[in-house]
């Protein structure tokens, strides 16, 4: 199975790189935090999250095709045919003081809202230590 794969620290506004997949929004909100994920292409049935450690945990994954899309190409005359088989996996440290019971999630229309309910939250920040490297 195909995963894209990325994990991020909610509270770090200096993330550079954008999956193609699980594209977030994340805001506070009423003293929440809400992300919106965008999940499209997905069904309900085939969405889980999990909460371990701090870390939120997403996972898409869609079911295998493959006999469905054959009996329906012996059908037609297809040229060319482009489905996503697999799934996506996004994580995000939310910090160890938040519990399950702190968090509600709803899927519709293939975005993905949680939030995050915990006015408690207070996630150490470690700095960030570069690596020199040299060249040649």
């Amino acid at each position: 199975m195909l995963f894209e794969d990325h994990t991020i620290n909610i509270f770090d506004s200096n993330v550079t790189s954008v999956p193609q997949m699980m594209r977030t929004d994340i805001q506070e909100k009423d003293g929440n935090y809400l992300l919106e994920i965008e999940i499209p292409g997905y069904r309900y049935e085939d969405v889980q999250a999990e909460l371990v450690d701090g870390m939120l945990t997403i996972v898409a994954n869609k079911p295998d095709m493959s006999d469905q899309l054959e009996k329906n190409e012996n059908k037609k005359h297809y040229i060319r045919r482009e489905r996503h088989v697999g799934g996506c996996k996004r994580s995000f440290f939310v910090g160890k003081k938040v519990k399950q019971e702190d968090i509600a999630a709803a899927f519709k229309d293939g975005i993905l809202s949680i939030i995050i309910s915990n006015p408690e939250i207070s996630v150490e920040r470690e700095e960030r230590k570069l690596i020199p490297i040299k060249q040649g």
